[in-house]
Order: structure tokens, then C-alpha cells, then sequence
């Protein structure tokens, strides 16, 4: 099936689950995982991903776009916490319907200016762009530290002033949680998305329990991303394997249990942003 645009998923009604892309087997298991629920899902790749593929976009990216086309599943293509400008540039001729330009990092006046910039590129180019404000953080705390999570006025501000096209927003979740117990604030939710004319966008998903994901989305959250989730089956399946058969060289006997098992985690994980 041909690849679908990011706006067209998100702009189709109800939320659409995000995960990232680090080997083959990921995408794999994303396009079957997307098969077995009946649904349509996002494959991203981050800049550490491709950090990891020695800065190479090119390949991962093809890779991942002929396993999105083989699919039965409605796919799209995303490019995930890029700080680089050289690699926002080089989103274009990779298949990219949108990306995510990171300038969290930055003092507020300088995210505006340079997502703003992004932003102009990228529409240009028919490249649907989100971005973040507030903190989403990766270590424990960074949630729920006073200041960090996303203030609505200046969220306001902030879409007027750089014309994204979806926010990414720090409402609870937090980055690489290994275990499903992170508590969203759903009040705060609710009034970004009601003050906000772009979708909302839940970073660090993987920590974020079914029956949280589905009360966020009730109150307005578009966009869910999950990657911790899919490595850790991933890596789960690998030691099971590998703990039972000691001897083993053939890599393919411990991918394929590594990869059923990511497929199970994404059919789940779309399960919960559909019921």
C-alpha cells in the first residue's frame, strides 16, 4: 500500500499511535502489529536511531518505507526528536511525511525562532511539523518537577508564533519507562486541548497505562508514541531465548521470538487508542 501522509492520519478522527524505528525487525513488527488490529500507525525514526546507523537517514529510511509500502496497514513515516537542521533538511527526499523538530532545549525565545524557521521549511515542502514545549523529560522526576509540564497560555503563544502543525506536550509521561505507572494530569490535558487549535502529541507512552492512554484521548490527546515498550519485548524475547538455548549463533532463531513479541506489544498498544 502506498505510504499515507501523517495529517492524513491525524486529521482522519480519533488518535493514531506513533512507534519508534530502530532495526528492521521494529518495522516489521509495527506494520504486522497494525495488521493483527486493524489499524493505522506511525513509524518514526529519531535522530538517535539514526544516530545509531552511523548518521545514515538514507538507508533505515528506505528500509522502513518498503516495509510501510508491503504492509496491508495504513502506514505514514515520521522523523522524531531532530535537533539538526542538516537532518530536518534531509527529511525531504526520504519519504517523510512529517517530523518532529526537538528545540525543547532552548531558552523559550529561541525554540519560537528557530521552530518557526523549521516550520516554514517544512511546509514548503509539504512536510507536516510538530514540536514540543515543556518537558517531557527521561529520568525519574523530570515529570513532575514544578515549571516542566506544559503551560497553556504560553502553549498558545507558542503554536501562533511558529505555526506547528501539532505539539507535543508534558502533561506526566516521561521518556524510557519500563513499567506502566505514570499518572497524567487529565485536567491539564482537557484545557490544552481546548485552548489549542493543533493536535496534542504524548510523548514517553510506553510507562502510560491502557486505561490512562484511553481517558487521555478522551480528553484530547491525537497523537500517542511508544518506543521503550517495543525494546523492551524486543529485548525480553532475545534473553528468553538466549537463556534456553545458550548454544544458538543463528541470529534469525532469536529475532523471530524478538519480533512476534514487539508485534504483540504495538497490536496492544493500538488497541488502547481505538477502544
Amino acid at each position: 500500500m502506498p505510504l499515507t501522509r501523517t495529517h492524513d492520519l491525524m486529521t482522519a478522527g480519533g488518535a493514531v499511535a506513533a512507534f519508534n524505528v530502530i532495526t528492521l525487525e521494529h518495522a516489521e513488527a509495527i506494520a504486522l502489529g497494525a495488521e493483527a488490529a486493524g489499524a493505522p500507525a506511525i513509524l518514526q525514526i529519531s535522530e538517535n536511531a539514526v544516530r545509531f546507523h552511523g548518521g545514515n537517514l538514507a538507508t533505515i529510511a528506505a528500509a522502513t518505507a518498503a516495509v510501510a509500502r508491503a504492509s496491508t496497514a495504513r502506514l505514514a513515516l515520521h522523523l522524531d526528536h531532530v535537533e539538526s537542521m542538516d537532518l530536518l533538511r534531509a527529511s525531504a527526499a526520504h519519504d517523510f511525511g512529517s517530523v518532529m523538530f526537538d528545540a525543547s532545549k532552548l531558552p523559550y525565545g529561541e525554540n519560537v525562532k528557530a521552530t518557526a524557521a523549521a516550520v516554514r521549511w517544512a511546509h514548503e515542502r509539504g512536510i507536516w511539523l510538530e514540536a514540543e514545549l515543556g518537558r517531557v523529560g527521561g529520568k525519574a522526576g523530570d515529570a513532575h518537577t514544578p515549571g516542566v509540564r506544559t503551560d497553556p497560555a504560553e502553549a498558545a503563544a507558542y503554536v501562533a508564533d511558529t505555526g506547528v502543525d501539532a505539539l507535543a506536550v508534558a502533561v506526566g509521561s516521561t521518556h524510557a519507562m519500563t513499567e506502566r505507572t505514570a499518572a497524567l494530569d487529565h485536567s491539564l490535558i482537557a484545557t490544552l486541548a481546548t485552548t489549542l487549535p493543533v493536535p496534542l502529541v504524548l510523548h514517553g507512552s510506553s510507562g502510560v497505562p491502557d486505561a490512562e492512554i484511553r481517558r487521555a484521548i478522551a480528553s484530547g490527546m491525537k497523537k500517542i508514541n511508544v518506543g521503550t515498550a517495543l525494546n523492551a519485548a524486543y529485548t525480553t524475547a532475545v534473553r528468553a531465548f538466549l537463556d534456553t538455548h545458550p548454544s544458538t549463533v543463528d541470529p534469525r532463531k532469536y529475532l523471530a521470538p524478538a519480533r512476534e513479541a514487539m508485534t504483540g506489544a504495538v497490536a496492544g498498544f493500538l488497541r488502547a487508542t481505538r477502544s
